[in-house]
């Protein structure tokens, strides 16, 4: 299949030529002269759109290339609706009723319908020869075109925990968390507010939050909370609510209601929190009033760009913290780090080009990180010097915005025009959103951005996309489980950078309450509209909405009545307040709707004819109170990903007939009716992502047990279907284990995750020991024995293992190396009901770096020592985690210095300390009551609680989060 190459300009033509090809093949364009029409209008575009992609990367046109793209662009834009809108007609012809006379006005209308089309193509023609024409007359060919493979970094799940240690950080940090933790006897227990303050890029979020993720478990609660250049106060103060630890849903709350509930919340207690990017000192006013002094100890952290504000922000005069650039050789060590995965690596063949380049990046932690991603294991001479003459002369001019704007454009300009596009459309998001991967990819998908490859999906295409993002340094990644990232921020920078981007090539256009009037001579096609009323839409005229094809908003809600003139494909009105039923009531009028998501807890139900968007892919209705699905749903053939809550049902056989799902999450089965339910998914050959949750309730008896065998036939079922890439079974309904010997998947079978959540299971079966295509697994299992060891192990391409059992051990778990787990990153391993009977032994599990061990110790292990565990074996180990209880040892042996407890820790301890490059650091366990009683082991505190103690303890060869 050709490549689909999409830029800004590009990316409406490759579908749009798509769409052409397919509408050929209908029997509607056989109107006399309309199939040649639409022949020539593709084959000439097709030929246009290779002079598209190579503008696409020049970064400076001159004005009249610029002005030919802009102009295609906008052809394609109105050529594509003319096409959708005519085959949604075709669409909408097969549900009319038969009947003779039906039968002949449909005929009259078809036939009017046809020279409708014929008309507008002829319009449509006349345009494309004229901009042909024009490109012919300027020979736009003799443009340069940039253009350069950068090779992707293969270390992404490194780098997802080295985007947050850059290097030449650790001075900083130490001096804040001093600064937080000294202790004085007159002012120590007072509120104080200290205020980091630098240019853009220099790294105050990253030291802030560093410092935040270190220190934060010696407080009662903290909060990091993001204020941007344009702040929506409500929210700051809603997002301060839920990460100090207030549960209540506060989304209808007004501000005032806000203050109180958290000065209510904050009462007596010493909490942590950081305000990040303040860019005046207006909203502080509002943000410090729930911010109570109780004499506790409490610590605020801001940070902004401005120094006047950072006065205004501090407590006293002299709590401003001025950022400085790294220094040169700190410089020097963050991008060979980056560029080539090691500080200490020197190519003497480069020259001096490196210390050229670092110069012109004058200390600054992005652009450094920006351009490294370019170099990444780039080793050419010629490579280095490129990228050192192609920011020469911007960096030459006076510093300031200039010089990140020239660094940021040439990390734009290297990334391949498919997730180029993707980029920019981040440009719709405010600053400092978290956006989740799923909302992203699927939009993506909704937009046409990702064309489909044989034996992927688009959403998987798609997570490929996000996933380069991230390992070029374009997005920082949030939320990381099993090596992938689940959520997305942009930093400030890059998202201003992208907004003008996507302004200049009228891409995404954002409009506020502030705004009085839309100028642009374009027409608009994606709208992001912030806190604007329906009296705004009005103000702007049907100008605003008469082309748009992509509809966000942040806010204040519009009736979906206003959009009907529009040829919508994407709605989202996720982060709208104070939605109610009645702002969907028209819904069934976008006919080209394709994504659609709603959030606000104030929607009940949706609408009835929802069924009428018949090419709708996406459904997001999670956070609302809907919680049945209306019948219509079955009608919704295209629809690929289904995002609800778990305790929303489905009307009856309704889940056997969305024959293209692709992803279904948070299925609950919460009755007998829903239970049977589940057979159906195995019907589902698209099905790729299914998560289950039993929620029922288990009868008695005879009763309870014939619906259990019903529950692991069909569990069964799914796991034979040999289709999903990805299953998740959660909860454990009447307490009933799962066997799962009697059924497995053919082979090959698709599964790459398998996830059992308080499920437990009897023992692991042999089949599960060829699964190909197996990296994440989830198990709980009765009692592990090296039986279940030795299949796990023989699973050839596992990364990611996280096993429990309440059962024990049946006896000693020995990881040897025949046991395999030659691929293993992440191994994590909780037994409760017996000691440490476990060991590493020399070469097993060669490439794991990250364990994670929860065990318990026994009186045995305390009357005869305890052993290391042969952690020291685990030759790729970087990050160590364990915690140790003692519920099963009398209360007199964990008294006085010696007790089992301390020796256990000590123990592997002192083999860390033996392991190259090594470090050891404690979690500290703090109760509200405060602890009394406590231990100490060398360096080691181990806090008592009651007749149980319990310790937890990281190490890591790097660095430590908390």
């Amino acid at each position: 299949m050709e490549a689909a190459l999409v830029s800004a300009s590009t990316g409406v033509m490759k579908p749009l030529l798509s769409k052409l090809t397919k509408l050929l093949e209908h029997e509607c364009v056989k109107v006399k002269g309309v199939g040649k029409q639409i022949r020539f209008l593709r084959d000439e575009l097709s030929a246009m759109n290779a002079t598209l992609q190579m503008l696409a990367d020049v970064e400076q046109l001159n004005p009249q290339m610029r002005d030919w793209r802009d102009k295609l662009r906008e052809l394609a834009y109105d050529l594509e609706d003319c096409v959708d809108a005519f085959m949604v007609r075709v669409d909408n012809e097969r549900d009319v009723p038969s009947g003779f006379i039906k039968r002949f006005f449909r005929k009259l209308k078809k036939l009017k319908e046809r020279h409708e089309i014929a008309n507008e193509i002829e319009e449509h023609k006349a345009c494309v020869i004229e901009a042909s024409e024009r490109r012919k007359r300027y020979n736009f060919f003799e443009a340069t075109s940039i253009t350069n493979t950068s090779v992707v970094d293969p270390r992404l799940p490194a780098l997802y925990v080295e985007i947050d240690k850059l290097v030449g950080i650790d001075g900083p940090k130490m001096d804040i968390i001093e600064w937080l933790t000294a202790e004085t006897k007159d002012s120590s227990k007072e509120l104080k507010v200290l205020s980091l303050v630098g240019c853009g890029g220099i790294g105050k979020t990253t030291l802030a939050n560093q410092v935040y993720q270190s220190v934060k478990s010696q407080f009662s609660c903290a909060a990091f909370v993001s204020v941007s250049r344009n702040p929506d106060v409500k929210k700051i103060l809603r997002d301060m609510a839920k990460g100090l630890g207030i549960t209540d849903n506060t989304l209808d709350y007004d501000e005032q209601q806000l203050i109180n509930k958290l000065r209510e919340h904050l009462m007596n207690k010493r909490y942590l929190l950081v305000v990040d990017d303040v860019w005046d000192g207006k909203p502080w006013e509002t943000i410090k009033l729930p911010l109570v002094n109780e004499n506790c100890g409490s610590r605020i952290i801001t940070t902004t760009r401005s120094i006047a504000v950072a006065s205004c922000l501090s407590s006293e005069s002299n709590n401003v913290y001025k950022m400085k650039p790294l220094s040169f050789d700190d410089s020097r060590r963050l991008l060979f780090k980056r560029a080539f995965g090691s500080e200490n690596i020197s190519f003497t063949h480069l020259g001096s080009v490196p210390d050229e380049i670092l110069r012109k990046c004058d200390g600054l932690p992005l652009a450094i990180i920006a351009i490294s991603s370019m170099l990444a294991d780039q080793h050419a001479k010629c490579e280095w010097d490129r990228v050192l003459n192609d920011i020469g002369s911007a960096l030459a001019k006076k510093p300031g915005a200039e010089n990140m704007t020239t660094i940021l454009s040439m990390s734009y300009f290297d990334i391949p025009h498919r997730q180029r596009t993707c980029l920019l459309y981040l440009s719709v998001f405010p600053e400092d959103s978290v956006i989740e991967k799923q909302c992203l990819i699927t939009r993506w998908i909704a937009e046409g951005f990702i064309q489909e490859q044989e034996g992927r999906t688009k959403y998987e295409i798609g997570g490929g996309y996000f996933n380069d993002l991230i390992n070029r340094s374009m997005i920082q990644p949030i939320d990381v489980e099993y090596g992938e990232a689940e959520a997305c921020r942009v930093h400030d920078i890059i998202l201003d950078y992208l907004k003008c981007k996507a302004v200049e090539e009228n891409f995404v256009t954002s409009l506020d309450s502030a705004e009085h009037a839309y100028t642009s001579e374009y027409k608009i096609r994606r709208l992001c509209l912030n806190n604007c009323n329906e009296e705004h839409v009005a103000l702007w005229g049907s100008v605003v909405l008469s082309h748009v094809r992509s509809v966000t908003i942040f806010g204040q809600p519009l009736q979906t009545s206003l959009l009907r003139s529009a040829v919508v494909r994407l709605l989202d009105l996720g982060d709208c307040s104070d939605m109610s039923d009645l702002h969907l009531s028209s819904i069934e009028k976008l006919l080209h709707l394709k994504y659609l998501r709603v959030s606000s807890c104030s929607i009940t139900e949706l609408p009835g004819k929802i069924g009428e968007l018949q090419h709708l892919q996406t459904l997001d209705v999670r956070y609302t109170r809907i919680k049945e699905l209306p019948p219509g749903i079955a009608k919704l053939q295209r629809l690929a990903h289904l995002y609800v809550d778990w305790d929303v049902t489905f009307p009856d056989g309704m889940i056997g007939q969305m024959l293209n799902l692709e992803e279904r999450r948070a299925y609950g089965v919460q009755s007998y009716e829903q239970q049977k339910s589940l057979q159906e998914f195995s019907k589902l050959t698209k099905l790729r992502t299914l998560e289950i949750r039993c929620n029922l309730t288990i009868p008695d008896g005879l009763e309870g047990m014939i619906q259990i065998v019903e529950i692991y036939i069909y569990l069964e079922a799914l796991l034979s279907s040999c289709n999903l890439h990805n299953l998740y079974i959660m909860n454990f309904p009447g307490g009933y284990p799962l066997s799962l010997d009697k059924r497995h998947p053919p082979s090959p079978c698709s599964l790459r995750k398998l996830c059992f959540k308080r499920w437990a299971i009897y023992k692991v079966p042999n089949w599960m020991g060829f699964l190909e295509n197996l990296k994440v697994l989830e198990l709980v299992i009765i009692k592990v024995g090296p039986e279940d060891i030795e299949t796990l192990g023989a699973i050839p391409s596992l990364h990611f293992l996280k096993l429990s059992t309440d059962g024990g051990t049946d006896g000693s778990i020995v990881i040897h190396p025949s046991n395999g787990f030659r691929c293993l990153k992440y191994f994590s391993i909780c037994i409760y009901a017996c000691g440490t009977s476990l060991e590493f032994e020399v070469g097993s599990m060669p490439m794991v770096e990250h364990v994670n061990l929860e065990f318990s110790v026994h009186k045995e292990e305390c009357l005869n020592g305890a052993s290391n565990l042969g952690i020291h074996h685990l030759s790729s180990l970087s990050k160590f985690e364990v915690t140790l209880s003692n519920n099963y040892v009398s209360h007199d042996l964990v008294e006085g210095e010696d007790n089992c407890t301390a020796r256990c820790v000590a123990s592997v301890i002192n083999t860390i300390e033996t392991l190259p490059n090594s470090s050891v650091s404690f979690k500290q366990w703090w109760d509200e009551d405060e602890c009394e009683h406590f231990l100490r082991v060398g360096s080691l505190r181990i806090a008592g609680f009651d007749d149980s103690l319990w310790f937890s303890f990281v190490t890591t060869t790097y660095f430590l989060f908390y």
